[in-house]
């Protein structure tokens, strides 16, 4: 790393102590409590008077901001989520456009442009985070900004001929070459964004770098997030006496568990799982009272109509199986609509014979390699994972790899799992568990830092001197 500080800005801010702080949150705040810097980013709350908010805590330097009602609608509820998230997750046909809407998520990037460029010295590095913020870089390069830029994009990248049908797409997926680096989950998310630019934008492979036209050099790489094994093992361990854990284990009586966390989103496949589930039960009637699922899923984004009628089609699934299979002391699906602690799911994870990570199509999904980190070394569950799925690249030998569209496949792969002897069960967990290792979070930052260190481009040069 050079001597500078770390910039970090990402679409919200994760301040010390949140207790459903992810993996990620974490890491920032690891990484930039040791090299010193800021992290920049919504506040998530909306107001009319939407000021800056600075604080310091320890070597950390926060600055935050609101979104007035207007900018939330167009930056965040239409442009990134009805616009980016369909089109990057393949969904073109839930994909929406509006030119006003991307005129506010432009004018909001202009804020977000606006606070960084006065938040940075010269010999500061900044890593952009996801798809909010595409056009950050070009904006601050346009304000004269030479500092070595970064972009992690944590959802999957489709392929060009799918990115093309965005409107305007050159446009705005061509403001990513202001960037020195590009990072992505997958190599082949790195191929379909070299394969991009060298199509689209007349992109050169040169020296191991892109070149534009422009005269933008980028690079394009692969860089699959991880976690941190050892700290979500303490956490599943210390989970065990908690009376949350005590009580779910209780419950289940002589039921396995079968789980899955998912926030209410259609790239995760949750109406194809609960038939999956469903096949599983009416095809194994010894299966009766002896397997539980455990659905727990936050709602989110409650102004998309598209998720409104998606909560209301899994509810109704989970009422059909409950009413065509439960029992009086057994009800087969139990569908929480609320979000845990990162300790008290490490825990769930932990008593789980089984995780369903069956996602239509994700970048990489975190929850898959938590779920491995929190088992018993001793007696391990099973991570029955899709094929879209970033992880399922890591994961594909440890893990029953699943078509999240063949309902009967997955059903099969849920019976196989819950009757998986133990040998195989502690094969694929100690083969998962030595990937997750050697590509922890911590090695993930140093990874992509590295590489943005290395970055050469004309803005680094010049920011560098000759």
């Amino acid at each position: 790393m050079n001597g500078g500080r770390l910039v970090v800005v990402s679409n919200r801010v994760m301040l010390p102590g949140a207790t459903q702080a992810g993996g990620l949150a974490q890491a920032m705040l690891t990484l930039l409590q040791q090299r010193g810097g800021s992290w920049l980013g919504w506040s998530g709350q909306i107001s009319d008077t939407p000021a800056p908010q600075a604080r310091q805590l320890g070597r950390i330097r926060y600055l935050t901001w609101d979104l007035a009602r207007g900018e939330f609608d167009d930056f965040y509820a239409e442009y990134a989520n009805r616009t980016l998230w369909p089109l990057l997750h393949g969904r073109t046909d839930l994909m929406t456009f509006d030119r006003a809407h991307l005129q506010g998520y432009l004018q909001v990037n202009e804020r977000f442009a606006e606070l960084v460029a006065g938040e940075i010295g010269p010999d500061d590095e900044i890593w952009i985070h996801d798809y909010h913020l595409m056009p950050l870089a070009s904006l601050l390069r346009a304000r004269g900004v030479a500092n070595r830029i970064g972009f992690f994009l944590h959802t999957p990248l489709p392929a060009p001929r799918t990115l093309v049908t965005l409107p305007q797409h050159r446009a705005m997926l061509g403001l990513l070459a202001a960037c020195d680096l590009i990072g992505v989950q997958t190599a082949s998310d790195a191929r379909a964004m070299t394969n991009y630019l060298i199509a689209e934008l007349g992109a050169s492979e040169r020296d191991g770098a892109l070149h534009l036209p422009g005269g933008e050099v980028t690079r394009a790489r692969a860089f699959p997030i991880g976690v941190d094994p050892p700290a979500l093992a303490a956490l599943a361990r210390q989970a065990e006496q908690t009376p949350e854990f005590q009580q779910l284990r209780n419950s289940l009586g002589r039921s396995a568990l079968l789980i899955g966390v998912d926030r209410l989103d259609y790239s995760k496949g949750l109406p194809q799982r609960l038939r999956a589930f469903r096949h599983l039960l009416g095809h194994n009637p010894a299966l009766s009272g002896r397997a539980t699922y455990l659905q727990v899923t936050p709602e989110s984004r409650r102004e998309v109509s598209e998720y409104r009628q998606l909560s209301r089609e899994v509810q109704r699934l989970v009422g059909d199986i409950n009413g065509h299979y439960a029992a009086p002391a057994w009800t087969p699906v139990r569908y929480v609509n609320r979000g845990y602690s990162h300790a008290t799911l490490a825990g769930f994870y932990r008593l789980a014979r089984v995780c369903l990570v069956t996602p239509l199509r994700d970048g990489m999904n975190l929850v898959a390699k938590e779920f491995i980190a929190c088992q018993n070394p001793q007696d391990p569950g099973v991570l029955v994972l899709s094929e879209f799925a970033g992880a399922a690249a890591e994961l594909g030998d440890c893990a029953l790899i699943v078509n999240p569209y063949d309902i009967e496949g997955c059903s099969r792969a849920m019976a196989r799992a819950l009757a998986m002897p133990l040998d195989e069960r502690l094969h694929r967990w100690q083969t998962a568990m030595r990937i997750l290792r050697e590509g922890n979070i911590q090695r993930w930052c140093e990874n992509f830092l590295d590489v943005l260190d290395q970055a050469r481009g004309p803005a680094a040069q010049t920011a560098a001197g000759p």
